[in-house]
């Protein structure tokens, strides 16, 4: 937002001379406060709070001036305001923490001033006195607008409601912001079994205690505090979330007060991506903080010797051997989840380390600290630093160890037939996921095809349409047959298919040819099989369907 709110300064202000712009921002500031507190009679606290955070609306409002002159610009901004109404609810949103890209959605019908609606106002003031920051009161009305329908009174008495639960002012601010829903009087079963497993998990399990001793107890460690706790809460459901993290010793409270957010959620991404359920990887997360140092370095594991420390039998890692070629070799462990889905094993891998059984992966890391990797592969590392495109190509080879490719030489093999950047490779590999293929099956059609990768996703949902909708196939043919992806619809698939059902319709010939026999077939044997099933096939090919 900060960014946004430079450009839109420096194009709006671009007729006041530079070093009045402070000048004509700071007065401009003043004005509006004074406007919304000596003319709307709004509380002087609350309309500084508006005007100083409503930096775009301010903008807006001054480019509206038809010249400026330092002199007189005061007067002539006061002057403006006198006789030209600024719509208040812009200031406001925008004050409160709201990007003005949202405002349309959120301006209420042909209103302009706070009086015309009865609390949005009195709402923000009650929240506000009672400790909530005033640019944060935005979070509370994107996610939970119906608090701001409340009377004054009423609003006032659910706060100290939220009070009685054992929780301070700034205790009760952290939890609303986390959980807007705290508001929606419709739920309150729900709201009750929150407020008392937070009682739990800040009072018997120690969670206000922790982190009172670190010296932090303002709004933001509050909020931040709350927002990891909401991480799980989200992510069993809603349920028992003093029982989850609390539980096991309270290995759960450490983990919460140790760890950031953002460590929190690439840790609970990394586990969702081996398909689990999300109530499994928030007990897994709770109860094995071991995985925390895995997950988040970059280290590399040897895959076969993983698969065999997990319990494969020999019989069952020749298979991978013979047909998964592509994911063999050295691999990095933030891409461990998505080189178990090419293989079909997410599901397999996640039931061996979880419910306690999480000290597999440690042992195993820690006993394989120096991984020896493909000496081809590392040369073809080297040739990627010294071409002309190198963070390119880097790009590309990281998109596919991303998807589950090994360090090896059929992933060097890949690489020089893709084409594209990164992201829109990867919006070609969603695009297939999207339609239905699995994970390891898509996998599988790029070491058959790799140049399934060129089409864009436009292409390839139409190619894959007309061979479910006109052709009547199943998507498994794609498994076996990925190259059909490649050929040109209107050109070559649409033609050829229909011109195999005349043959069929006529009664020319009864043989079912395959979709590879029908579409990959050169032209020449294609007029050469046609001439063999009757020698007038081919003139009907050249005049109604040839291209």
């Amino acid at each position: 937002m900060s960014l946004h709110r430079h450009v839109c300064r420096t194009s709006k202000l671009s007729k006041i001379p530079r070093k009045y712009k402070q000048f004509a921002i700071a007065q401009g500031q003043k004005s509006v406060t004074d406007y919304l507190h000596a003319t709307r009679c709004i509380p002087y606290a609350f309309a500084d709070q508006i005007s100083k955070n409503s930096n775009n609306a301010l903008m807006n409002l001054i480019t509206k001036l038809s010249a400026f002159s330092p002199p007189h610009y005061p007067h002539n901004l006061n002057k403006f305001l006198r006789y030209n109404p600024i719509n208040e609810f812009e200031f406001f949103f925008e004050s409160i923490g709201i990007h003005p890209s949202k405002f349309p959605s959120l301006f209420p019908q042909n209103k302009l001033f706070f009086s015309e609606d009865e609390t949005l106002l009195d709402a923000a003031c009650v929240l506000s006195e009672f400790g909530f920051p005033w640019d944060k009161l935005g979070v509370l009305y994107e996610e939970s607008g119906w608090v701001f329908k409340w009377g004054a009174s009423e609003l006032k008495d659910r706060l100290c409601g939220f009070k009685g639960y054992g929780f301070c002012n700034v205790q009760v601010v952290g939890i609303c912001l986390a959980f807007p829903s705290v508001f929606d009087g419709q739920k309150g079963a729900e709201v009750e079994a929150l407020f008392c497993d937070l009682r739990l998990l800040f009072g018997k399990f120690g969670l206000a205690k922790c982190v009172e001793e670190k010296g932090n107890n303002g709004v933001d460690d509050w909020v931040g505090l709350c927002r990891k706790i909401r991480l799980f809460y989200d992510l069993n459901g809603g349920k028992n979330i003093g029982e989850l993290i609390g539980g096991s010793n309270g290995v759960g409270v450490g983990v919460v007060v140790e760890h950031g957010e953002e460590e929190l959620v690439q840790t609970i991404e990394y586990f969702c991506r081996f398909g689990a359920k999300k109530e499994e990887v928030a007990r897994l997360i709770v109860n094995g903080p071991e995985l925390w140092e895995l997950v988040l370095k970059m280290g590399k594991v040897n895959v076969l010797k993983l698969l065999k420390h997990f319990g494969m039998s020999s019989n069952d890692v020749d298979i991978v051997k013979r047909d998964y070629g592509h994911v063999l070799g050295t691999v990095k462990l933030c891409n461990l989840p998505n080189v178990m889905r090419a293989l079909g094993l997410h599901e397999w891998f996640f039931e061996k380390i979880k419910g306690g059984n999480h000290s597999l992966l440690v042992s195993f890391v820690a006993n394989n600290r120096e991984v020896v990797g493909d000496k081809g592969y590392t040369s073809f590392l080297k040739d990627i630093e010294v071409s002309r495109t190198p963070t390119h190509n880097m790009s590309k080879l990281n998109f596919l160890h991303g998807i589950g490719f090994g360090e090896n030489a059929l992933t060097m093999y890949i690489f020089s037939y893709i084409h594209g950047t990164s992201d829109e490779l990867q919006e070609r590999f969603d695009c297939l996921l999207h339609r239905g293929i699995e994970f390891s099956k898509v996998c599988k059609m790029i070491t058959l095809d790799p140049k399934i990768l060129r089409q864009n996703p436009e292409l390839l949902e139409q190619k894959i349409n007309f061979l479910c909708q006109e052709m009547g196939q199943s998507l498994e043919i794609l498994v076996t047959f990925p190259s059909f992806l490649c050929f040109d619809l209107e050109n070559r698939i649409k033609p050829r298919y229909r011109f195999h059902l005349w043959i069929m319709e006529k009664g020319l010939s009864s043989k079912r040819y395959s979709i590879a026999s029908i579409v990959a077939t050169s032209n020449r044997n294609l007029v050469s099989r046609a001439f063999k099933i009757h020698p007038a096939a081919p003139k009907h090919w050249f005049e109604q369907f040839i291209p």
